[in-house]
């Protein structure tokens, strides 16, 4: 259809006559349409092909409403992208600085696990299951990746001898390799359309190498296998867990207020909303929980090592912030990153408990 639009114009162009410039502009306004109509059907078969998948809906539909490139041009230089570093920074210092400070009555609440199996080293995975892992992993690549993801699963017969050793060496040693510790950010803004220029309105996202997500997934999936041998998951935790979703957190919600209603009580509802939750873990309360649920050893040490000596910077298109150091939290996009974070949280529900509120 360009072709013959080309077409139509250069014979507009010839002539100038009337007839030849409405045939130009109706054949642009049929492109106009076809082009419509072709995203429209590929969004719908998209949409049709992934009913029932929440994740991947709210991708594509994230994709739709939120364009490429969300700055304007004059932005993308090192200078903005060291000013969203300095501001991420600081907001994560004052914040966690803040937490530090308040009276904290927590010692009362110390005996809140009951004897649990333990949990004091890793099993190894094979080449077969660390095939299948890579192989049904997503194929973005990150920055700092020596080759493209699409690169590693073709070439993977040859490289997998390599990437195991890499993976188990780590799980016997209980060290993370240092390369495997830094972090590209990418600051996504929280809602369409919002103001670039206000740095509030950023959520910095972490891009990390293709293998050491895949040793945080043999690591998680192993961990996850503890909490749920020994009942040891929230019972009201509905996010980051297999099987669970908002869905099942308004399924119960409802149900309190109904069974609430229908006993003639008042319904007093509390949203709390953390503020930069992930980025102000205290690195030596949530080792001592990972401690307290049984996780000691190699798999303890292991932890340790993937939250100390990390570093980010910032990248927007080829430009680039300094290398920041990393001393709280977890890295939001990592694979570890929710599951240590429901840890952290764990002891919320037993207070809760304790106090005979109701909570989910």
């Amino acid at each position: 259809m360009k072709a013959k639009g080309r077409q139509l114009e250069r014979l507009y162009r010839k002539t100038g006559l009337t007839i030849h410039k409405e045939l130009y502009n109706n054949h642009i306004l049929h492109y106009k349409d076809s082009i419509a109509a072709t995203k429209s059907q590929y969004y719908s078969s998209l949409i049709t092909a992934n009913h029932g998948n929440s994740k991947s809906l709210f991708t594509i539909l994230n994709n739709i409403t939120q364009p490429q490139d969300f700055l304007p041009p004059h932005l993308f230089t090192n200078s903005f992208c060291n000013s969203i570093m300095s501001f991420f920074t600081a907001k994560i210092c004052n914040i966690y600085q803040h937490l530090d400070s308040i009276p904290c009555q927590y010692h009362t609440f110390v005996d809140l696990y009951p004897p649990i199996n333990t949990f004091s080293s890793f099993y190894l995975p094979s080449f077969s299951e660390l095939t299948e892992l890579i192989q049904k992993s997503k194929p973005s690549t990150c920055q700092l990746d020596p080759l493209p993801t699409y690169l590693v699963k073709s070439c993977l017969p040859s490289l997998l001898p390599i990437i195991a050793s890499i993976i188990h060496s780590s799980l016997i040693t209980g060290i993370v390799p240092t390369s495997f510790k830094t972090a590209v950010i990418t600051p996504i803004l929280k809602k369409p359309g919002a103001d670039p220029t206000n740095f509030n309105n950023f959520r910095p996202i972490s891009n990390l190498p293709f293998i050491s997500k895949i040793l945080e997934k043999t690591v998680a999936t192993q961990i996850h296998s503890h909490l749920a041998q020994n009942n040891l998951y929230e019972q009201f935790q509905s996010g980051f867990r297999p099987l669970h979703s908002t869905e099942t957190a308004l399924v119960k919600i409802t149900n309190d207020l109904l069974m609430a209603a229908d006993s003639g009580l008042l319904t007093i509802l509390i949203l709390l909303d953390l503020s930069a939750a992930f980025d102000t873990i205290c690195h030596t309360t949530l080792l001592n929980r990972l401690s307290s649920i049984g996780i000691v050893q190699t798999p303890l040490k292991w932890l340790k090592s993937y939250l100390s000596g990390r570093t980010q910077f910032i990248q927007l298109k080829s430009f680039k912030s300094v290398l920041s150091s990393v001393t709280t939290g977890v890295p939001q996009g990592s694979v570890l990153g929710p599951l240590l974070f429901i840890i952290y949280l764990l002891p919320l529900g037993n207070i809760l408990r304790k106090f005979n509120v109701n909570f989910h």
